[in-house]
């Protein structure tokens, strides 16, 4: 805005210089008078009396600007005589030179308020890996995303659609959309001996309404497809402190399909229900309904522990068949019926807790309990002994810079009836150690480094010779992360 002060000093430069010679030619005038100096040339006395009446009219020009300026300015009219006029219809409290406000329509304003409160968020991770046992057909064993080794990959490709709910202006209702490609599609979506259909689903990551209830502070509840909050690790590699995933991420659930609850009972504490067709299950296999009990604990800013017990019945009723009979059905929804049926229950305990010990340090610790039977054990004659998994995982992360940190982790995973690997001849006990670098290149792109080493107490990884595996396997990864979007937080 441009100041009184600032015009008071232009106008005091153009001025001076007018008065000054106005003031020079009143003077010879009046000496000319007193002394009677009739030599005087009348041609002399002409010229200076014109130059005179020109100054005195640029005097009075340059008055008249300076009042339009004024009422400019201060935000009234000015008369002639200088004094502000008695009504005005220029608010006086307005800024000087104020740009004009352009008045929108009802369905544009509608069209703002809608993209204000929805976002569109993407995601490219890529990658590179060494593998030095060589393996054939170089293939990482027991990775959930980085998969291949010796190759440029690509892990995953997204787009995130969401118009979360915002209570305070009067919102309470909300949906999200996750759209998936790549290699971690395939790993994490549709397994065929887990889902009648896998194909119709899988590249929908997640899908799911939410609608808040104004019950005491807000029962946020949330219908469809979403990924599992079993186990500490998530699917976005940027909000992930290592590029792989964990033995834990690999084996606990992905996803469910059903609907959830939410309930903060105050700032400390939130509580969480679930029941959905099964894990990993879109399309249940079964009639049984899994359920989730959780909490969440979050006594300060620096610390949170999460408690889950899962409970459900993850085995088949019924198969699918190629073909039903004289009618004709939608594909994959031909069954044949499992008699009689295993009825035997999953357990889940699954716990973990982060800790921000220091504004650059930051630790987390996770512990993981599976137990499942084939047949239930009040199922007369029908009783099996229960296969189980168990052990845990410890990370920690230092900021080294605002751009830069160091990641750790290790973990453990006992594997007593293949539940994991698939090995039931023996107890399979896991272990790796992960070390990783990550630097942030620019807002929205991360390079990560990353070594890590898998050890077995039996050989089951794959060398570069048929038919012969190793008790190691240790990788070199540079991955690559690319992201945008208008979401905060976690995705």
């Amino acid at each position: 805005m441009v100041s009184i002060a600032r015009y008071g000093s232009w106008i005091g430069r153009v001025l001076s210089p007018l008065l000054l010679a106005l003031a020079f030619a009143g003077q010879m005038r009046a000496q000319q008078a007193n002394t009677g100096n009739a030599s005087a040339a009348p041609e002399t006395t002409q010229a200076l009396q014109q130059h005179v009446e020109q100054l005195q009219s640029e005097v009075e020009e340059l008055r008249e600007q300076v009042k339009e300026m004024r009422a400019a300015m201060t935000g009234k009219v000015v008369t002639a005589s200088g004094d502000p006029a008695e009504h005005s219809t220029v608010d006086a409290q307005a800024p000087a030179f104020a740009p004009a406000t352009a008045t929108l329509s009802t369905e544009d304003r509608s069209v703002l308020d809608y993209l204000k409160g929805t976002t569109i968020n993407a995601m490219v991770d890529g990658y590179y890996e060494y593998n030095f046992n060589d393996p054939v057909g170089r293939v990482n064993l027991l990775r959930a995303y980085d998969v291949l080794s010796n190759a440029f990959s690509l892990s995953q490709a997204d787009l995130i659609i969401e118009r979360a709910p915002d209570v305070a202006a009067g919102r309470r209702y909300g949906a999200r959309v996750d759209l998936q490609y790549g290699q971690a599609t395939a790993t994490s979506q549709g397994n065929p001996l887990n889902e009648p259909r896998p194909d119709i689903y899988r590249n929908i990551f997640q899908a799911y309404g939410t609608y808040v209830v104004p019950l005491g502070n807000g029962l946020t509840v949330d219908f469809g497809k979403w990924a599992s909050s079993l186990g500490a690790e998530g699917n976005y590699t940027q909000y992930q402190i290592n590029y792989s995933r964990s033995y834990w991420f690999n084996f606990l659930p992905f996803y469910h399909m059903g609907a959830r609850v939410s309930y903060p009972v105050n700032k400390k504490l939130a509580l969480n229900y679930w029941i959905v067709n099964g894990t990993n299950q879109t399309e249940p296999t079964n009639g049984f309904k899994d359920e989730l009990f959780g909490l969440v604990f979050t006594p300060n800013k620096n610390i949170s522990w999460t408690v889950n017990y899962y409970f459900g019945q993850e085995h088949p009723n019924a198969i699918a068949v190629s073909t039903c009979g004289p009618v004709p059905v939608q594909p994959g929804l031909c069954f044949q019926q499992v008699s009689p049926a295993p009825d035997g229950k999953t357990n889940i305990f699954d716990s973990y807790a982060t800790w921000q010990a220091t504004p650059r340090l930051g630790f987390t610790l996770e512990g993981d309990y599976v137990i499942q039977r084939l047949w239930a054990t009040t199922a007369p004659g029908q009783s099996s002994a229960p296969s189980d998994v168990w052990g845990g995982a410890a990370y920690a992360k230092y900021q080294l810079t605002p751009r830069t940190y160091l990641a750790a982790r290790t973990e453990y995973l006992d594997d007593h009836g293949g539940l994991f690997t698939g090995i039931t001849s023996y107890i399979e006990a896991l272990k790796e150690v992960t070390a990783t670098y990550d630097i942030t290149l620019a807002n929205g792109f991360d390079m990560r480094w990353e070594y890590r080493r898998d050890m077995s107490n039996r050989p089951i990884f794959l060398t570069g010779t048929q038919g012969v595996y190793s008790t190691d396997q240790n990788t070199a990864t540079l991955g690559m992360i690319w992201w945008f979007g208008r979401k905060q937080g976690p995705w």
